[in-house]
């Protein structure tokens, strides 16, 4: 069974509340982007095996969360046998762009279908919630205003089909310690009430880390500029980065087309993804 985990980025991310336990309320919008993909591969074994190609994953193969993921389903489902599984990473790790996330829902699925354990996708949800806070958002894999830690979804009909994204990804990296480290939390926004009108959308949404990102790393606010002023309609970081995303609206003369050439042009080595928003 062949699966193409894909990524997301987040339109707009408020921090809303220190929680007790250490964590923090959020208000954001997952939008998945199904053109940038990983490449994962489970089949049956006899024996269980694990090949990693790719992008080079900074964790050990035990800490990857696709052997996560197989590891809890298997102690909470003793039918699921052996599996061989082979996986190309082409999403950025560290990104904000919710990659292992989604490899670990996604090696959820692929279980739930070749065991036939008859999971929901709200049981499956469930089950990969523990591995990560935005994991329950790509078992929906649709357009989510999402509250609580991340995991608190709710579905809206957001659709961006007409619009370019162009992804920029530096080779500088975003600690979460570091993204938290200036934070204060502002309370709850208009997100929720504008999620379906893209317009007040982003007017409304910004990203609270940047404030805090963007004065570590100036190179991060410098390509969010130069998005905007190559005329992207909405510019942000997406979760606490390092990823800048640009969405951009075509027009009849072309000015929209020639601007992307010259993007790609300028970020020749930082471009991850230039294109409009494909369907699954």
């Amino acid at each position: 069974m062949k699966l193409f985990p894909n990524c997301k980025i987040n339109i707009g991310l408020r921090i809303v509340r220190k929680r007790e336990d250490g964590y923090h309320d959020l208000e954001t919008i997952f939008y998945p982007v199904y053109g940038l993909h990983d490449e994962l591969e489970v089949e049956p074994s006899d024996d269980f095996s694990f090949v990693q190609e790719g992008l080079t994953v900074d964790c050990l193969p035990t800490d990857n969360l696709i052997y996560k993921a197989y590891v809890r389903m298997r102690e909470r489902y003793p039918q699921i046998g052996n599996v061989s599984i082979r996986f190309k990473k082409n999403i950025p790790f560290g990104a904000g762009l919710g990659g292992g996330s989604s490899d670990a829902a996604h090696m959820a699925i692929a279980l739930n279908e070749i065991f036939a354990l008859g999971l929901t996708k709200q049981q499956l949800a469930k089950e990969v919630r523990p591995l990560g806070a935005d994991c329950p958002f790509f078992v929906y894999n649709s357009p989510c205003y999402a509250e609580g830690i991340g995991d608190e979804l709710t579905p809206i009909d957001l659709d961006l089909s007409d619009i370019r994204l162009v992804l920029v990804k530096p080779e500088c990296g975003v600690s979460t310690k570091d993204a938290y480290g200036g934070i204060v939390p502002k309370g709850y926004s208009e997100f929720k009430k504008v999620a379906q009108n893209r317009v007040e959308l982003f007017r409304v949404a910004s990203n609270d880390f940047e404030d805090t990102v963007f004065a570590i790393h100036p190179e991060l606010a410098s390509i969010k500029k130069r998005l905007l002023d190559a005329g992207a309609i909405y510019a942000a970081m997406s979760g606490s980065g390092s990823t800048i995303f640009g969405l951009f609206q075509s027009d009849t003369e072309g000015t929209t087309d020639a601007n992307l050439r010259l993007l790609n042009e300028e970020f020749a080595s930082m471009v991850i993804f230039n294109n409009t928003f494909s369907k699954a």
